[in-house]
């Protein structure tokens, strides 16, 4: 096997300790973390130790980082306007890419990274880890198997009774580009897309809500405790009707805040010409659901995943999404193969999310 990828992680905070970090330790053998970026440089410094090879190099300027050539790949985990200006520097610096979601926080800049990633001859991927997730991948099998028929209307589902995240720059509009719609949405609809195999979107219709965020009595009860509505910047809800060019159709919803009593995000629903699905997951759920509706042998039929139940003593072993999402990414670079997520696909997702916005803005329906 060829060496290991050395990586550079520029954005020390939440993300990279929750997920990128923890993920990329468990796979020694395919990789180490050779440098470490922060505008803290604390907390890089802080990361290195946790994380980095012994003579881990910390940086508060990724140009700074993307000149080091111990390092072969970076894991962008900034802010989402950031993402554009520092994934096109990182293909000129040769460094293979991969991007936190989403791709961008506008159309322009997706187009932009797209470029440089076609001249650089480099991997490129975004962190949708969503699609990694056993129940996830068995209803992809379930869709190119073409159990469901044709899926000619989806809804993507990312809606939280109350969960604004009180942390970071969430709600600040400026950095994040916008709210639930592009933070939690943007998963939604990239499994939507990915389980339908339809990236050909004809026209958006959006609406953006700033109903709740801006009220102090709406921040109770919110899981991360409540927000400060004088720094409450971004939507609390927003939704989009996407038409595609095969004339199959596609509901989006989205929101951190909202008065419905289900919570759920990163799921679907698909309705085809054979059989329905529902991936259902969020706080709703103590775990992700699968169930595929249909007609069979005279009757309606509703199939449900089985636990895999346990043995005693023994627990097994089950990798987290986040997990098989790093394995995959390494195994591209080694190996010289495609990612899971292709740029082409997150860019498409970049770009309805997009036109939802813009189309609530303008209140006309955009076309592509």
């Amino acid at each position: 096997m060829k060496e290991r990828v050395r990586i550079g992680i520029i954005g020390c905070g939440g993300i990279a300790h929750k997920k990128h970090m923890p993920a990329l330790a468990g796979l020694k053998e395919l990789c180490e973390m050779t440098a470490f970026c922060d505008v803290l440089e604390e907390r890089a410094a802080e990361a290195a130790k946790q994380y980095g090879s012994g003579d881990a190099k910390v940086y508060t300027d990724y140009r700074e980082l993307l000149k080091d050539g111990a390092v072969d790949a970076v894991h962008i985990l900034t802010p989402n306007v950031s993402h554009c200006p520092i994934t096109v520097a990182a293909f000129a610096a040769g460094k293979h890419v991969m991007c936190e979601k989403p791709m961008a926080h506008r159309t322009e800049d997706a187009e932009r990274m797209l470029e440089a990633w076609k001249k650089s001859g480099k991997k490129f991927t975004v962190g949708y880890q969503n699609r990694f997730r056993p129940e996830v991948q068995m209803l992809k099998r379930c869709c190119e198997a073409g159990e469901l028929g044709r899926v000619y209307f989806a809804k993507a589902h990312a809606v939280r009774r109350r969960a604004v995240p009180t942390w970071g720059v969430f709600p600040d509009k400026s950095l994040q580009g916008g709210g639930p719609l592009i933070d939690i949405g943007t998963h939604a609809l990239d499994l939507t897309l990915w389980l339908m195999g339809n990236y050909h979107p004809k026209s958006v219709t959006g609406s953006v809500f700033f109903e709740l965020g801006k009220r102090k009595e709406a921040a109770e009860g919110n899981l991360f405790g409540p927000w400060d509505p004088e720094k409450y910047e971004v939507e609390d809800s927003a939704f989009g009707f996407i038409k595609m060019e095969d004339g199959a159709a596609i509901f989006l919803e989205s929101a951190w805040a909202i008065n419905l009593k289900e919570s759920r995000e990163a799921s679907t629903t698909l309705c085809g010409t054979l059989a329905g699905a529902e991936l259902r997951y969020g706080q709703s759920y103590p775990a992700g659901q699968l169930e595929i509706n249909r007609g069979h042998n005279g009757l309606l039929t509703d199939e449900v995943l089985a636990d895999a139940g346990a043995v005693a003593y023994f627990g097994g072993k089950k990798k987290e999404p986040g997990e098989l999402e790093a394995e995959n990414w390494l195994e591209a670079i080694i190996c010289g193969r495609d990612p899971l997520v292709k740029p082409e696909e997150a860019f498409l997702v970049t770009k309805i999310l997009d036109a939802v916005y813009r189309s609530a803005e303008t209140g006309r329906e955009v076309v592509f």
